[in-house]
């Protein structure tokens, strides 16, 4: 999607803080953390949302890295958490599935 923030991130042609990236998949730094670690992992093809799709094999990839990254940023035995938001109510801002990885500060229950 042309007018997309996140499908232009993933082409390289608006710079992030990059954490991870493969020929799928793009990893980098949220720009207004809620947390000490909080990395947004998103698919490079654009799929609006997470019942957009049904393909287990790239959602079950995408939390496959968020653990590795969890690894890398020494939060892994600490715990973390992942969220990913669907539609406005949920708290979607951005078109275009993406997966936050939270961690480095004890969370609170509910999330909400």
């Amino acid at each position: 999607m042309e007018d997309c923030i996140f499908c232009k991130i993933a082409k390289g042609e608006i710079n992030s803080d990059k954490v991870y990236e493969d020929e799928k998949f793009v990893a980098f730094r949220d720009i207004n953390p809620q947390a000490p670690v909080h990395i947004l992992i998103i698919p490079k093809v654009h799929i609006p949302k997470l019942c957009d799709t049904e393909d287990a094999n790239l959602l079950g990839e995408m939390i496959l890295i968020a653990n590795k990254i969890a690894e890398k940023e020494n939060i892994k035995d600490r715990g973390y958490r992942i969220v990913i938001n669907t539609n406005r109510e949920a708290g979607q801002s951005v078109d275009h599935l993406h997966l936050h990885l939270l961690g480095g500060r004890i969370m609170k229950w509910p999330p909400g």
